[in-house]
């Protein structure tokens, strides 16, 4: 079995390879395995060779298992247990597979032999059934959440989180939640750098705190992500605002040397990073979608002037403000050009006999 340590500093990580395992079934939600395999599959554009990537299934199903939408894909035998992380998916099948003897038996050894455990969806049912969810904090589609917590009462289900993890049992939400709890197994073995860079390629919203409602919007497996997620949020409202440490501490009721040591542990930059980050994220939207001037843009998102707001785009972006507006004039434009074309061979159609 492999063993991780979590290093967010990206430049000359050595990196090992790590077996994931998705577990598959009759009847099982094709997202809730093609995310997570998209998810690790761009990692190792990042990071070569950290991810080797099986779908598996029990015995008496392996081959082809066809997903609820009828999508069939070739499934291997889940033997050898040779994994560093097993991911059971969910789906409509995912009740009938709970009573497969073997299947259990198959979970409860992989509790103890793998570094990580993990479902999502309805995935968390197998794991209930299994009793490997005994006593920990587990979550599911909030569809379900009910139905797991009265059928599995030793199961400390929370219904409103993206994904939790207790212990080596890692449980995720609905369908694209696997994709949350992907990146934050990415985040523990590569790095959140890392993790970020796959979001932005997957264009997701990395961080998405596990403690966020899954009828709104990864379970902060820190506390305080979802107050700094929060947090993150006010500073977007407050944009054009002067925003100090001691003001952002005085949000979330925290000594100003206590929350910018917990600020920068949980979120991996410190608060004044993170704020530019946010001005600037705001400042790229206004940019892209408006003929406003720099210096207007650059005020209201607290930049104070175009000549900072430029210097800080090229520091962050590699690329100015003029540019990235250049580059999205032309995607303007031949989208506008694409529509009249269309327009016109409507027009021309009508025209015939």
């Amino acid at each position: 079995m492999m063993h991780t340590k979590h290093n967010d500093k990206i430049p000359g990580f050595s990196a090992m390879t790590r077996k994931i395992g998705i577990q598959i079934f009759d009847k099982f939600q094709i997202l809730d395995m093609s995310g997570p395999i998209s998810a690790f599959e761009i990692a190792n554009r990042f990071v070569p060779d950290s991810y080797e990537i099986k779908v598996i299934s029990q015995p008496e199903t392996e081959g082809l298992i066809k997903s609820s939408c009828g999508l069939e894909i070739a499934a291997a035998s889940w033997l050898p247990m040779d994994y560093d992380t097993l991911i059971v998916v969910g789906g409509p099948g995912a009740k009938d597979t709970a009573e497969y003897p073997s299947v259990i038996h198959y979970i409860q050894c992989a509790a103890i032999n793998v570094r990580r455990l993990a479902s999502t969806c309805s995935g968390a049912f197998i794991l209930a059934k299994a009793g490997v969810l005994n006593g920990r904090r587990a979550t599911t589609h909030w569809d379900m959440a009910l139905e797991l917590a009265s059928s599995y009462p030793q199961v400390r289900v929370e219904p409103d989180h993206i994904y939790i993890c207790d212990g080596n049992i890692w449980t995720s939400a609905g369908i694209t939640a696997g994709i949350d709890l992907t990146l934050a197994l990415i985040a523990n073995d590569l790095g959140r750098s890392i993790a970020n860079q796959v979001a932005q390629q997957l264009v997701v919203y990395f961080r998405r705190p596990g403690g966020y409602s899954q009828r709104s919007s990864l379970l902060a497996v820190d506390p305080f992500s979802e107050v700094f997620a929060e947090l993150l949020g006010w500073v977007r409202e407050h944009i054009a605002e002067v925003i100090t440490v001691d003001r952002l501490a005085h949000q979330v009721a925290m000594s100003p040397r206590n929350f910018a040591r917990a600020f920068r542990k949980e979120m991996g930059v410190t608060p004044a990073k993170a704020i530019e980050q946010v001005r600037l994220a705001v400042a790229r939207e206004h940019i892209q979608q408006s003929r406003d001037s720099f210096e207007k843009i650059a005020i209201r998102v607290g930049l104070k002037s175009a000549d900072r707001m430029r210097h800080a785009f090229l520091r962050t972006f590699h690329e100015s403000p003029q540019s990235i507006r250049i580059k999205a004039n032309k995607d303007y434009l031949a989208d506008k050009t694409d529509l009249n074309f269309a327009q016109q061979t409507i027009s021309e159609d009508k025209r015939l006999p």
